[in-house]
């Protein structure tokens, strides 16, 4: 687990990308946009107007001007420019949620309490190679006269009575709730997840026109079929809780009943245990493969993506070593796979409790033949390996760090 520095700081970029979701989601319809990290955090584009927002936690932080002023004199800065026809002029907006120290700001703003909290500043600075403290008045500099400052304050909105983050969170999860009817669960771990990456992916990209978005594409975006695990947010969730609910969610049923289940797990060449994945392969044997007392008898499919083929080969023999019965769907030596011969269900005269697929090529046979009977369980590393895109199966798709995090899973 990271240290409290650090999931601090996670929590102080998160409540940032939050807060995009949060004015997409909220936007009035589907053209208007926002831009992240613009002119400020975000700027948001509606058909009448633009604002640019800047956004910030200030969890265990006591409010004083100093925390916000250099900010209005950036503000102040881009108003400048705006003034000399050198900008489109806009709405500002400071948001921000602190601990305490609220009452220490008086709004509506005035002229006299702008010049004096915000724009009025002493900075150590060298003259002469000695430095001295050098007193700065901020809207002198700029040759910025009261009713233009008086036209500033129009435009700027200061908010420090934000959401509190898990407040802005929860806000999140009903309006995905609300857009796409849907679920707690589906909201947070599909469409939360999927936003947070389409935010993410914007951000860092250095091309300015490509990290505008409208709503419509946004919703189009993030509306997938697929679980995405974002480094982060399992830090801020805690893995312990996030993988409970992955496994409440999709494999707390005890009564488990037919289906064709089919397990996709990657190793990583660099770390792989064998006696790692045999302990995770027991485990889904003891769940999911139901032969006795069962008017159909089933037992899961696994395929190990990354895997020499050697390798598959000493793991199916130290199976057998076992007792455990497996097919692989080859018949005798020398033929090719036959996917009718490996969904063959077992039976207590030939009790197999796990069907191999050796290859991707494999599975795309097999489910043919299986179909809507059939459920797609995918555990990957980095990237999805496998996407059998059929509105009849079930595919869910897990990213995880490594074989053990599966076990606390399935």
């Amino acid at each position: 687990m990271a240290d409290r520095t650090a999931i601090d700081t996670i929590r102080g970029y998160f409540y940032q990308f939050d807060y995009s979701i949060f004015s997409l989601l909220n936007l009035s319809n589907d053209s208007e946009s926002i831009l992240v990290e613009g002119i400020e955090d975000i700027d948001i584009k509606t058909a009448t107007e633009t604002t640019a927002i800047q956004c910030k936690y200030y969890e265990k932080t006591e409010y004083n001007h100093s925390v916000i002023a250099e900010p209005i004199r950036l503000m102040l800065n881009h108003f400048k420019e705006v003034k000399l026809g050198n900008q489109v002029s806009i709405k500002y907006k400071l948001r921000g949620y602190y601990k305490s120290g609220h009452s220490k700001l008086s709004l509506p703003l005035n002229i006299q309490n702008l010049k004096d909290h915000f724009l009025t500043y002493t900075r150590t600075e060298k003259i002469n190679s000695v430095p001295t403290k050098v007193k700065h008045l901020h809207h002198n500099e700029l040759t910025l006269n009261d009713a233009e400052l008086n036209e500033f304050i129009g435009l700027l909105e200061i908010d420090i009575h934000a959401f509190e983050f898990e407040k802005q969170f929860k806000e999140i999860i009903s309006l995905f709730k609300t857009v796409f009817t849907c679920t707690d669960f589906t909201s947070e771990f599909y469409f939360y997840n999927s936003a947070l990456r389409v935010i993410r992916d914007i951000s860092k990209d250095s091309n300015q026109s490509n990290r505008n978005i409208t709503k419509g594409e946004f919703l189009k975006r993030v509306n997938n079929s697929k679980i995405l695990f974002n480094e982060w947010y399992v830090v801020i969730k805690g893995e312990k809780a996030h993988y409970s609910n992955l496994r409440k969610e999709y494999f707390s049923n005890v009564n488990i009943l037919f289906k064709e289940r089919f397990f996709l797990f990657e190793i990583d060449p660099r770390s792989y245990s064998r006696s790692d994945l045999k302990t995770l392969l027991n485990l889904v044997i003891k769940n999911y493969a139901k032969i006795i007392n069962q008017p159909t008898p089933f037992c899961p499919y696994i395929y190990i993506h990354g895997i020499d083929n050697l390798e598959l080969i000493e793991l199916k023999k130290d199976l057998t070593d076992d007792e455990i019965i497996i097919s692989d769907g080859f018949d005798f030596e020398g033929a090719n796979f036959n996917s009718k011969s490996i969904i063959k269900k077992p039976a207590l005269s030939n009790p197999i409790k796990l069907k191999f697929l050796n290859k991707i090529d494999f599975l795309d046979e097999t489910l043919a033949i299986t179909g809507r009977r059939s459920e797609i369980y995918q555990f990957y590393l980095n990237n999805i390996f496998f996407d059998y895109s059929s509105s009849s199966v079930k595919e869910v798709k897990i990213q995880v760090e490594n074989l053990n995090i599966i076990k606390n899973i399935v």
